[in-house]
């Protein structure tokens, strides 16, 4: 499962997705994690999910952010949501390769049976209509 929360800044879309987290530590029996771009949440996210910033990983493609993920997915096998805040503060440098980005997280939660939820800070008409169907 794909979950898109797309908004321009400051349009909610952090708080939404620290709600979601709260209410996925609670209903989920795996590991929760939530990925960002900086420690400055820490003190907001619930201490049951695991904060990741990788303000120090190279992730400034899409296909080096998916090996982020590949390897963060396995060393735990028990992650049952990755929660992804600001994509494009992550993935700065290649926002063209967004839509098949998001098809390889369709195929990555199938096969590992992970959620995702992404925050992208855009309009829905400025992203690929491929991906409409997720937000």
């Amino acid at each position: 499962m794909i979950k898109l929360v797309v908004g321009k800044k400051g349009s909610g879309k952090t708080k939404t997705m620290l709600d979601a987290i709260a209410q996925a530590v609670e209903t989920e029996n795996g590991n929760v994690i939530f990925v960002c771009n900086s420690a400055r949440h820490m003190l907001e996210v619930t201490h049951a999910a695991r904060l990741v910033d990788v303000s120090n990983a190279d992730t400034e493609t899409f296909r080096l952010f998916k090996a982020f993920i590949m390897g963060m997915l396995s060393q735990n096998y028990d992650i049952s949501h990755i929660f992804i805040d600001s994509l494009f503060k992550i993935v700065p440098d290649d926002e063209d390769g967004l839509a098949d980005f998001i098809e390889k997280l369709v195929s990555i939660s199938d096969d590992a049976n992970v959620k995702f939820t992404i925050c992208i800070s855009a309009d829905k008409n400025e992203l690929p209509e491929s991906i409409h169907k997720y937000i």
